[in-house]
């Protein structure tokens, strides 16, 4: 796919799993040891994302604004896991009609993007698993927002598995073991390891946070 960031690709798998697991249902266990990515004033540890035709991004009343552009995003200029943690954030569309949080993070060696809110605002989904976009593959569901509303997003990151939550309701959950991880080529690697884009949208964001998983998290993920 000619993404510089990505530093090694997988074999397709054969066999998917279709279910849930059961700890995929409880995305608020032992959330103690959240750390903050965002002081609320200012933008320390991130960096605006240099993209082409980029709106501008500020800091207001405790929010990071990411003004509308063809693309335009911070990138976290510090180390960051690479598997075996979560992510949790709020977002809102503010002004726009397509994704308000394409949120780009690490899966071990490789990257990926949870794309919340894109193809005329209403897709969720990863870009890209097997070189299919959040529009066409297993993670891909269709949800309606609404402009100006903030929405909790939480993103779990383990060896084998992907699993997102909005608003507390499960929106993602696939298995990763022996399949391509990647980026949608162009300018989106820009945001490695971790950042934050929204294309031709306005968005809010705040209360970033993460966290690594417990041994037992871990185990549980495995289904040990």
């Amino acid at each position: 796919m000619g993404i510089r960031c990505e530093v090694s690709r997988r074999a397709l798998l054969s066999a998917l799993i279709p279910f849930v697991p059961a700890w995929a249902a409880d995305p608020e266990r032992k959330a103690e040891q959240w750390q903050p990515l965002f002081d609320g004033k200012t933008l320390a540890g991130w960096k605006e994302t240099d993209f082409t035709g980029r709106g501008k991004v500020r800091v207001e009343n405790g929010t990071i604004i990411l003004g509308t552009g063809f693309m335009t995003g911070i990138t976290y200029d510090k180390a960051f896991p690479v598997s075996n943690y979560e992510l949790r954030l709020e977002a809102a569309r503010m002004e726009g009609m397509d994704f308000f949080a394409g949120i780009t993070f690490p899966v071990k060696e490789s990257y990926c993007t949870w794309i919340v809110g894109g193809w005329g605002g209403v897709i969720v989904g990863l870009s890209s698993i097997d070189g299919m976009d959040a529009s066409e593959n297993e993670t891909t569901s269709v949800w309606q927002f609404e402009r100006g509303r903030f929405y909790r997003l939480r993103l779990r990151v383990t060896e084998d598995r992907i699993t997102a939550w909005i608003d507390d309701q499960w929106a993602v959950d696939t298995y990763i073991a022996n399949r391509t991880i990647g980026l949608r080529f162009g300018e989106i690697e820009l945001s490695c390891p971790l950042g934050i884009a929204s294309y031709s949208t306005t968005s809010a964001l705040r209360k970033l946070e993460y966290r690594l998983l417990s041994a037992d998290e871990v185990k549980a993920a495995r289904g040990q």
